[in-house]
């Protein structure tokens, strides 16, 4: 089973962890016990239970980008005025 990244996990609901640690424990069972047809049928599951977590993260990416492309106008700005020298 394939584990999500851990800043995908820490944008997981409650509800959505619970669900995704069940789903881990249940895929690495059938592993285990080489039922690999199952195991990927569970691993198709939590791909989607993360896909709201995901959309999260690039939302925070997106976020932090456009504050940082603010910041960064604003101190071209400032160094574009005359100095009271």
């Amino acid at each position: 089973m394939r584990h999500c990244s851990v800043q995908v996990r820490g944008l997981l609901t409650r509800d959505e962890l619970d669900r995704y640690n069940g789903l881990m424990e249940v895929g690495g069972f059938l592993e285990d016990a080489g039922r690999y047809d199952l195991a990927y049928t569970v691993q198709k599951e939590v791909d989607i239970l993360i896909l709201p977590a995901i959309e999260r993260l690039k939302d925070k990416s997106r976020t932090r980008d456009r504050e940082e492309q603010e910041f960064l106008s604003s101190r071209e700005q400032d160094d574009s005025l005359p100095s009271a020298d």
